[in-house]
């Protein structure tokens, strides 16, 4: 964890046994550097919660909220903000600085790796109740990172077991999943990570290796100018770049900042 090349930690349910134990492991890693390492971890609700036993609140998976909000918007608003604060604020109890959340996929029905980890099919409705996440989540003292840019949810492999293809167009991504990123921008949305999926017609290389998706699009396009996290570059996705080391620098040249 000294070495300087060491940017952040991620944990995840293989490193939790109970609160107490989670405090003590992060103090010690907040420790081991005169500027503490950021400790990372995917805790989104529903099936992606690492943290599950001892006083933690089992949190709704999104889809659920994108369900509330068909019926009665307002409560779903309150809810996504709620579920920020409460996923944010125990947390942070323990030491642990941020969480890999919202995901702004849209729910297409076929992604079995997102499912019901999506709000909702409609792109407006996945930027307003995740918005209200945000909120709750910065009440507490935390940050969002909104994943999986451009978008995961209409190809129906797994990252983390295939290389997924997406055969669209990039105007119809860019109408539909890009509009979440596009609605909250860098000042609601402080850091994204992209998606290890390939769209085909637009470049050749995952989201994640492509300067067109990260400098072209996201930084000039756009203007984004929050922090880009790579996903996880032991999964499948990424293998089309050859070996760990590669995908390091494949990421850090396309414009991942971690």
């Amino acid at each position: 964890l000294k070495n300087p090349l060491v940017g952040a930690v991620i944990l995840f349910a293989r490193n939790y046994q109970d609160p107490k134990q989670l405090t003590e492991l992060c103090r010690q890693i907040h420790g081991v550097r005169d500027e503490p390492l950021l400790i990372a971890i995917d805790y989104e609700g529903g099936r992606v919660q690492r943290c599950r036993t001892d006083g933690f609140t089992h949190l709704p998976a999104m889809a659920e909220l994108g369900e509330l909000w068909d019926d009665n918007q307002e409560l779903a608003v309150g809810l996504a903000h709620e579920v920020g604060y409460v996923l944010a604020a125990e947390l942070l109890s323990c030491g642990v600085d941020f969480s890999f959340t919202p995901v702004l996929d849209l729910d297409y029905g076929v992604s079995e790796v997102i499912g019901n980890r999506a709000f909702h099919r409609d792109p407006e409705v996945v930027a307003t109740l995740s918005e209200a996440l945000i909120d709750g989540l910065a009440e507490a003292g935390m940050a969002a990172c909104g994943k999986h840019f451009p978008g995961h949810g209409f190809v129906e492999a797994d990252s983390h077991v295939a290389i997924p293809v997406d055969s669209r167009e990039f105007d119809e991504i860019w109408a539909e999943d890009i509009q979440p990123y596009v609605a909250l921008g860098h000042l609601k949305l402080p850091s994204l990570m992209p998606a290890h999926v390939i769209y085909e017609k637009v470049d050749p290389m995952p989201a994640g290796f492509s300067k067109f998706w990260i400098q072209e699009l996201l930084r000039e396009r756009m203007g984004y100018q929050g922090m880009v996290f790579s996903d996880d570059l032991t999964m499948e996705g990424a293998s089309v770049v050859g070996g760990i080391v590669e995908r390091a620098n494949a990421a850090f040249t396309a414009g991942c900042d971690m």
